[in-house]
């Protein structure tokens, strides 16, 4: 680590992220220097993945444009040039097993993070540097440098991979926001994507439970029109529901109160062979309560909220032997479709990615380079592009700094 009132050099990457690592391990020997505000770099690519970093998908391209909801046609030559083949051969090259798992997600064979992050650290031929970049400094139409709170970083090509808003602790305060705004680039608007959902239900007696293999799908409140609609797991929370499911829905909401979520909690059976399932279980278990009676269906912590719904507050100690045929059809409606009501998104802190950025309409898509400043280039979530869960927003990342890497060094692909 270095400080110095001025240095010279052919790349400034401001963010020492995923993006701006693997920029410079792309970089072929040109002499780089990586301008981050943190003692230590890689902090949220550390955590990711619970630890166990998903770092890309195993598909081909046309799959991963098909999860990205934002600005996918923007990324289509990028990641041609770099899809996850590529990165799969780069990090295994780099001294790093991968496995591929259910739904193609494809991890480190150690379930270790910190072994992406070595690799990474390896990789890179850049100067690191404990500095907080301020602005670009734009000299007739051409960056030639940045201005730091220590000083001053001269060089013809300066990437922004700074990263987002989301997880601050990490290092990601929307810096590479304010500096492209201020070099003349429009930001679009900033929200949390891939993030927890708030609900008007209480969910705190199920807080922790998470539910495997059932579907959820997502309404607008006004008409019912299905959104989305996918099968998994999902979580829910003290405020609402999180989990995979939850966290990808998230990415089609734009304003949270307008919209619903339906839980279908067996959605391996229609509801003919449910009922059939539920008038068995009520055989065998005709004289006693009905939350016990339905153990079989549904888990311990979510039978309080099921049961406060089924009766509306009344009747939750009724006995299987009370409940009328009408009652009956309403647990298996509840079953297929238990409905929560959205309010809003958790904090953006609070979120795997953001959403919104740097306009694409403003970045050449081949070569990630501005269209108004030349020599600047921009590489990963800062940019208005974000992906589903499953490795393709980490996907996005080494495939914009190979676009812009690439760039510097050859002018074209």
């Amino acid at each position: 680590m270095k400080k110095s009132s001025s240095v010279n050099c052919d790349v400034i990457i401001i963010g020492g992220g995923v993006a701006g690592f693997a920029f410079a391990s792309f970089l072929n020997g040109k002499k780089a220097v990586i301008i981050e505000k943190n003692v230590k770099p890689l902090q949220k690519l550390s955590i990711t993945g619970k630890g166990r970093c998903n770092l890309t998908n195993n598909c081909d391209v046309e799959t991963v444009l098909r999860n990205i909801p934002k600005n996918p046609r923007f990324m289509r030559s990028t990641l041609t040039a770099f899809p996850p083949e590529a990165l799969m051969v780069f990090m295994e090259s780099c001294g790093v097993p991968l496995k591929t798992e259910r739904g193609g997600r494809v991890f480190p064979v150690s379930d270790k993070a910190g072994d992406v992050v070595n690799a990474l650290k390896r990789a890179c031929n850049a100067t690191q540097v404990v500095e907080r970049a301020i602005e670009l400094i734009i000299e007739g139409g051409s960056v030639k440098g940045v201005k730091c709170n220590n000083g001053i970083y001269r060089a013809s090509n300066v990437v922004i991979a700074t990263g987002g808003m989301s997880y601050p602790a990490t290092g990601s305060t929307g810096d590479g926001y304010e500096i492209a705004k201020k070099a003349g680039h429009t930001i679009t608007e900033l929200k949390p994507a891939l993030v927890p959902l708030e609900t008007v239900e209480d969910c705190s007696d199920a807080a922790g439970l998470s539910l495997k293999n059932v579907r959820l799908s997502l309404k607008l409140k006004s008409n019912g029109k299905l959104i989305y609609s996918e099968q998994g797991e999902m979580l829910f929370t003290h405020f609402g529901i999180s989990g995979p499911l939850v966290l990808t829905a998230s990415c089609y909401i734009d304003n949270p109160a307008e919209y619903t979520v339906a839980i279908d909690l067996k959605p391996a059976l229609d509801e003919k062979t449910l009922d059939k399932r539920i008038l068995r279980d009520f055989a065998l278990n005709k004289n006693c309560q009905l939350k016990n009676a339905i153990s079989g269906l549904l888990p311990e912590k979510l039978i309080p909220m099921f049961m406060q719904r089924l009766f509306d507050g009344n009747g939750q100690n009724k006995r299987v032997c009370e409940i009328t045929k009408e009652e009956r059809r309403r647990l298996l409606m509840l079953l297929k479709e238990f409905t929560l009501t959205v309010t809003s998104f958790r904090p953006i802190d609070e979120a795997i990615i953001t959403d919104g950025g740097v306009s694409v309409k403003e970045i050449e898509p081949r070569t990630m380079q501005s269209k108004l400043v030349k020599g600047l280039y921009f590489a990963g979530e800062v940019i208005d592009v974000n992906g589903f869960t499953g490795g393709f927003n980490l996907q996005i990342a080494f495939s914009t700094a190979y676009a812009a890497a690439n760039s510097i060094i050859v002018g074209q692909f």
